[in-house]
């Protein structure tokens, strides 16, 4: 009876054995399964995100090309109209190049100051006046879409926040590829930066030579037009103001 029962006690740990492993066995396959799942899943998710971002992309080429097809044959209509022979040799791709480079003139219509300052601003304990001066700017006049061009001189009063230098000349760049007039081209990017650091205060000076000024019109060659604008302290303040001049208007 002794032998017997000692038996049964072996037969069923081994027994128990058994199960265990098969257990251990059918979870691991499981899990190995799952995981395979899952990464089939993972893969057929980017490749999906993959293929709408491939398809969003072609589209926004396929819509590009429509609108520099269209502009080409604008400016063919434009020469040909004017008396000009569009097959001679000399004008052949002058309408696309020219497509091509108002496209370019014009880019700042695709861009935001969002896109360029979110990861560009910091918490710094500044206060003090900072000032990015002579940054270069071309631009078209809307009236005659001929350009204007010069420098602007920008400043802010940092409240608690500051921003990497070469955005500010970024923002001019971004408001100057657009059609514009100078007094809101000046307004513009005042506001943006305001809105963006809401700082103590922001000034802006523009000075530019206005190409519809010089070379049609009444022609002056020397004529220069400065335009300004004040907020916050610089305009509150008239020592921030004139300190502000005093720093970038010297010659």
């Amino acid at each position: 009876t002794t032998e017997l029962t000692v038996y049964h006690r072996a037969c069923f740990h081994c027994i128990l054995q058994c199960l265990s492993l098969k257990v251990e066995q059918r979870v691991r396959m499981e899990y190995h399964n799952a995981s395979d799942i899952n990464g089939v899943v993972v893969e057929n998710l980017n490749m999906c995100i993959e293929s709408k971002r491939n398809g969003l992309s072609r589209e926004e080429d396929s819509a590009d090309a429509d609108k520099l097809s269209q502009i080409e044959k604008a400016y063919t209509t434009i020469l040909s109209e004017l008396g000009e022979d569009v097959d001679r040799e000399g004008l052949l791709r002058t309408p696309l190049r020219a497509a091509k480079a108002m496209q370019f003139l014009t880019k700042g219509y695709k861009e935001t100051t969002q896109d360029i300052l979110n990861d560009a601003m910091f918490d710094e304990n500044h206060e003090e006046m900072v000032i990015v001066k002579d940054i270069e700017l071309f631009s078209l006049c809307e009236h005659h879409l001929v350009p204007f061009f010069g420098k602007a001189h920008i400043a802010y009063l940092p409240n608690k926040k500051v921003v990497g230098l070469s955005k500010l000349a970024r923002i001019v760049e971004i408001y100057s590829r657009r059609l514009q007039v100078q007094e809101r081209l000046t307004k513009e990017i005042a506001s943006a930066i305001s809105e963006a650091l809401e700082p103590a205060g922001v000034a802006v000076v523009i000075e530019a030579v206005h190409m519809c000024m010089v070379m049609r019109g009444v022609q002056k060659m020397n004529a220069s037009t400065v335009t300004s604008v004040m907020l916050g302290k610089f305009n509150e303040d008239p020592k921030t103001r004139r300190e502000f001049l005093a720093l970038t208007m010297k010659k």
